[in-house]
């Protein structure tokens, strides 16, 4: 397991429901933002991916609400990713205020899809190895 990677987002008042809290969708926007943003660091481009014939897919996300955002609000969206050695991995991550509170927590289930074949691959973390140029960020 690696350090937690992090990315700070201002929330926005359109993404807020009629309460003024945050939507729920726009929970699952962030941390796929933190995400992209965790590939990006380590060096790994959609083309990059696309290159190798693969893709990154979610296969199930659990939600823990603790605190209210509200519109203005400054967060810290953390991912970090855990090995199990089979076709897939996990990913847990917290959306945090900036003064720590805790707002959620996610924990996913993902994967990377062979695009031809269209099945799972067998070993993610060989492609993960191969396609970053920072590992470790990865926690491999």
């Amino acid at each position: 397991m690696s350090e937690p990677f992090s990315v700070r987002i201002t929330v926005r008042g359109y993404e807020t429901d009629v309460q003024g809290h945050l939507n729920q969708s726009v929970y699952i926007n962030y941390a796929e933002h933190a995400r992209w943003s965790l590939l990006q660091a380590a060096g790994i481009t959609q083309a990059g991916l696309l290159a190798k014939g693969v893709g990154p897919v979610a296969l199930e996300t659990t939600i823990r609400y603790q605190r209210e955002l509200l519109a203005g609000d400054e967060v810290d969206v953390s991912c970090v990713f855990e090995w199990g050695g089979g076709k897939t991995f996990r990913i847990r991550q917290t959306i945090s205020k900036a003064d720590g509170t805790v707002s959620a927590q996610l924990f996913s289930v993902g994967g990377l899809l062979d695009l031809k074949e269209r099945r799972m691959v067998a070993d993610p973390t060989a492609y993960f190895k191969e396609l970053a140029a920072d590992p470790s960020l990865f926690g491999l």
